[in-house]
């Protein structure tokens, strides 16, 4: 059960939403689109072990985050449905642009024991991202990903906010 805190909020392991995921068939077209026409800042990079681009974090405020990831194989073209046949595609299989969504927790242990305790589902064990960021994977009863994360100081999440909340 959970208790109320002075504030009225629950006393929960989650305290945020960290970032929302979007596959990209062109992250370049992406990228322009996000910084040129909606403003937003690049981040940082991160990239798949054969050096190719994997994804582009674009910062909306400290803490708050937009990750573009690449659907581009590195040196592949890859098969796309005629576009008067993609929305179809999608209702069908259930194919979303959306990859995931991330949650922050302050203490991933304790988030992991918690839904562990209460029965969700866990999809991976906690392990050390790309970015340095400790992390754990569930979903939901519908099958969205959910990204559980604790930003550690040496993580790229935590030097970008620091980088943006001084340039402030």
């Amino acid at each position: 059960m959970q208790t109320s805190s002075p504030a009225g909020l629950c006393d929960q392991p989650l305290k945020g939403l960290h970032h929302a995921a979007i596959n990209t068939r062109n992250i370049t077209e992406s990228i322009r689109y996000y910084t040129d026409v909606l403003g937003l800042k690049e981040a940082f990079r991160l990239k798949r072990d054969d050096g190719t681009l994997s994804a582009v974090y674009l910062i909306i405020t400290p803490g708050q985050y937009l990750e573009l990831i690449s659907m581009e194989p590195a040196g592949k073209k890859r098969f796309r449905f005629p576009k008067r046949l993609r929305s179809v595609f999608h209702k069908l299989s259930g194919y979303s642009e959306i990859s995931h969504i991330c949650l922050i927790a302050e203490d991933i242990q304790h988030a992991y024991n918690t839904i562990l305790a209460s029965g969700g589902p866990v999809d991976s064990g906690i392990e050390r991202g790309r970015s340095q960021c400790l992390r754990f994977w569930t979903h939901d009863p519908n099958g969205a990903r959910i990204e559980i994360m604790e930003i550690t100081p040496e993580s790229m999440q935590a030097q970008a906010d620091k980088r943006f909340a001084d340039s402030k």
